[in-house]
């Protein structure tokens, strides 16, 4: 890591990161008339947002910051590949690849148990013991809903509080265990054919809240402590494609799959660390 990125990264460690982003949801979510409306045409120009992908673009009709950023997407405009797994969000991939035991990689000389990422639950990150993994990271110009990599029944959710460090590749690289120490939302599904896998909705920096289709806006409240929520006994199931959550105001998403001979992954050839994917493009297959 060089200089000017451990300078980059310092401030990160003074910031006052949980007030900066109590007072960004409040922003987010403030009926500002025509303020926020110019608020919203800023951002569209500061970070080249393609409202043509828009089911709505008329960039005034939209009543608070919120509802633009988690704005739908026109029918048609992400068609899903055929493939076994297909990509959950626009973004551009952190990292992906096979999980080393328990270890998930996260940058150079950095990585992170996949126990920790779920929340200390030993039994559901042994499920994923030498499996796979993906690191998606949304940037502000992204689509922020997240979609299902494949059909999928709920069984479990669990909110795990922790720091709100950015997410951005440079903190990446800079900060130890990132994924594993910032808030985020742990979403359990089951397969069809009962391989579990799981979505880890990971917040940052002035990420004011994350929500589910089921469940609605987590967070806040942030009690500081873990909260879970079990629907084994309930039949709640996704299919591929469609909608299972959203970021108000983006953040990452972490993906884990079983390994094994049961069940063997093929990411797709063309998939590289930097690179930028759209929802419903191939993701991977089973080998």
């Amino acid at each position: 890591m060089s200089l000017n990125e451990r300078l980059a990264v310092l401030p990160q460690f003074l910031l006052p990161k949980q007030a900066l982003t109590a007072f960004a949801g409040l922003v987010a979510q403030w009926r500002g008339g025509a303020m926020t409306t110019t608020i919203i045409r800023w951002f569209v120009g500061r970070y080249g947002v393609d409202m043509a992908e828009a089911a709505n673009s008329n960039l005034e009709s939209y009543a608070t910051f919120n509802d633009f950023f988690t704005r739908a997407l026109a029918p048609g405009v992400r068609p899903l590949a055929p493939a076994a797994l297909v990509c959950p969000v626009d973004g551009a991939i952190s990292q992906f690849g096979a999980i080393t035991g328990e270890r998930i990689f996260q940058a150079k000389g950095h990585d992170y148990t996949a126990t920790a990422l779920v929340g200390g639950d030993a039994a559901l990150a042994a499920l994923f013991r030498d499996g796979h993994f993906a690191t998606l990271y949304l940037s502000p110009k992204d689509y922020h809903r997240i979609h299902m990599p494949c059909a999928g029944r709920l069984q479990r959710m669990i909110h795990v509080p922790g720091a709100l460090y950015s997410v951005n590749p440079t903190t990446a690289r800079g900060v130890p265990g990132l994924f594993a120490r910032n808030e985020r939302v742990v979403c359990a599904f089951e397969a069809a054919d009962g391989t579990p896998f799981v979505l880890v909705l990971v917040g940052a920096t002035i990420v004011g809240s994350m929500a589910t289709v089921w469940h609605g806006v987590v967070n806040p409240p942030r009690p500081g402590r873990q909260r879970e929520w079990d629907y084994a006994d309930q039949d709640i199931r996704l299919g591929q494609g469609e909608e299972m959550g959203r970021f108000l105001l983006g953040s990452t998403v972490v993906l884990l799959f079983p390994g094994g001979p049961g069940a063997p992954l093929r990411f797709n050839p063309a998939w590289t660390p930097g690179g930028a994917v759209r929802m419903g493009q191939a993701m991977a297959d089973r080998a």
